[in-house]
């Protein structure tokens, strides 16, 4: 028989998972043991826990699942903010944790990692409410615990805590399943069949009855496994669709029927607010999360009375609640039901000119339309938390590039260990990664762990010496928004990153080299590029109070004073 360590890690690689992050550590050295000792595991050992956290988010949005594997109390606690984000954008991360022995904490020994009060019960409350599934295995219940905790972390899309004390890792377990059964793989939903019919039936009422319709599909789409059948359905029906932020790089932007992204006052062409807005029926497939930065700082305006929700489990139609129904099943059944039209929707923009000549600086306005063209089929963008964001999100993708970002979470410093977790989880892809110098600083010693990994990507580090979205967001001029100074193209060398191809870009001629560079080379690519600091202006005033809510609100007119005011 296994032993529970040995059979957890192996219940997992079934899923095709192939790469466990984490840091390792005492107490969870039966896991890392095995771990090594698997042959379809590989171990990446990161810098530190919460970029390993980070990474392991980056593996799952592309690879459906990942392991994170961490020591109790301190090393769990430093992860536990990398895992939250994986639980706000429904990521299945499997966190495994390594806890004393239980002969320790039967006899409350007051180990170090602790509080001093022989309990790891803090830690374990804190971590499992980090997760949507949590279990405390030991040799009689880790066969059935398992199979519990992958059905709930899939059904919810959210990570799992496994807890596991150093000596019951090294058991055997208890009531392994024969050899003739085959373990239970990746659960698939199902719908409640009336619930589900009666859904569709409100749904194909009001779709036939409207005029003008545009799907509007969130990145949960992706997550519950309706993908394939999004495609479909608006293959067939030929509807036309927009993307917010948060769900940018779900579908393809050269398919005839994007309209482009819809954020609001700021959705990029501005007329896709209209079109959207303006619909007898929006079909938000997935459940569109209405968060600030993803609607425009709440400037969008969504009649509610003209929106058919599909949520993960449920369907609004109208007002009317169908509950207990599988999102991939609305979707199939949409794609089989919807009726075929004839046509397409917008054709695909134009490309303008390049702004800029050689001597310039570099700027925001001709660095992204040349990493627009720099894109090409197959790579993947990856966007940090910031004012790069921003302009990324607005970018018109080329065919087949993917595009991943933590919009909801927001955390600075993801990107550079999720870029990483991208690329181990599909080698066959370039990963083209652009992060501010602020949120680099925080997980930049993630540059060795790639280096020693072989991962080839293409950064761009901006660098504006300041926390740049700080100051958009806010007001200029503040001391705490400046940066220590680094000469960020030398930091790949002094990590022994061989191979890479390092420069410094201060002029649109700098720039355009580089990326023809980076083009050709064989190896990973470090472009340090300068932006200046004056680009980070402050938003207006009205936006900053729309966004925070600090300001205490005027009174508003009398239905006289107004009644006057609009007769003049």
């Amino acid at each position: 028989m296994p032993s529970v360590a040995d059979y957890v890690m192996e219940r997992l690689a079934a899923l095709g998972i192939d790469h466990v992050f984490g840091v390792p550590g005492d107490y969870s050295f039966p896991i890392d043991n095995a771990v090594e000792s698997s042959p379809r595991l590989k171990w990446v050992v990161c810098s530190n826990e919460l970029n390993a956290a980070y990474a392991a988010d980056g593996y799952a949005r592309r690879r459906g699942a990942a392991i994170l594997s961490t020591t109790y109390g301190v090393g769990e606690l430093s992860a536990l903010n990398g895992v939250m984000g994986s639980k706000a954008h429904r990521l299945p991360v499997f966190h495994v944790v390594g806890a004393p022995s239980t002969r320790i904490q039967r006899r409350r020994l007051v180990t170090h990692h602790s509080l001093g009060d022989g309990s790891p019960d803090p830690f374990v409350a804190v971590s499992a409410s980090a997760a949507g599934v949590s279990a405390q295995l030991t040799p009689d219940n880790a066969v059935q615990e398992m199979d519990r905790v992958l059905r709930e972390a899939f059904r919810l899309s959210q990570p799992a805590y496994i807890l596991i004390p150093e000596d019951l890792a090294l058991m055997p377990v208890r009531g392994l399943p024969s050899a003739r059964t085959r373990p239970m793989g990746r659960p698939v939903a199902s719908s409640d069949p009336r619930e589900l019919q009666g859904a569709l039936e409100a749904i194909l009422t009001r779709l036939k009855a409207a005029r003008k319709i545009v799907v509007l599909p969130s990145f949960h789409i992706a997550r519950y496994g309706a993908l394939g059948d999004l495609r479909d359905l608006l293959r067939r029906s030929r509807l036309p669709f927009a993307l917010t932020p948060m769900d940018k790089g779900l579908l393809d932007e050269s398919l005839p029927g994007y309209l482009g992204l819809y954020n609001g006052h700021r959705s990029a062409p501005e007329t896709v607010a209209s079109v959207v807005e303006g619909a007898d029926v929006v079909l938000d497939l997935g459940g569109v999360i209405p968060e600030d930065l993803n609607m425009g700082l709440w400037t969008g305006a969504l009649d509610p009375s003209r929106v058919i929700t599909v949520g993960p489990e449920h369907a609004d139609v109208g007002g009317e609640l169908f509950t207990s129904i599988a999102l991939v099943d609305v979707v199939r059944a949409l794609a089989r039901k919807i009726p075929a039209r004839r046509g397409t929707a917008l054709a695909a923009s134009k490309r303008v000119p390049l702004p800029g000549g050689p001597a310039d600086p570099v700027s925001s306005p001709t660095l992204y339309p040349r990493l627009e063209r720099f894109l090409k089929g197959g790579d993947i963008l990856v966007a940090e938390t910031g004012t790069c964001m921003l302009h990324l999100s607005r970018l018109r993708l080329p065919v087949g590039v993917g595009y991943e970002s933590q919009t909801l979470w927001g955390s600075i410093g993801w990107a550079t260990p999720a870029a990483m977790g991208v690329a181990l989880a599909e080698p066959g892809r370039r990963v083209v990664m652009v992060t501010g110098d602020g949120a680099h600083q925080f997980t930049a010693t993630e540059l060795g762990v790639m280096g020693r990994c072989g991962i080839d990507p293409v950064i761009l580090v901006l660098n504006n010496g300041l926390y740049g979205v700080e100051e958009v967001i806010s007001e200029r001029g503040h001391v705490y928004d400046d940066l220590a100074g680094w000469d960020y193209h030398k930091v790949p060398e002094a990590m022994r990153c061989r191979g890479w191809f390092c420069a410094r870009v201060a002029t649109v001629a700098d720039l355009e080299v580089a990326l023809d560079r980076a083009r050709s080379h064989k190896g990973a690519c470090y472009l340090e590029v300068l932006i200046p600091a004056e680009e980070s202006q402050p938003l207006e005033r009205s936006l900053i109070d729309n966004l925070y809510r600090t300001k205490t609100p005027g009174p508003k007119p009398s239905a006289r004073k107004r009644k006057a005011g609009g007769s003049r």
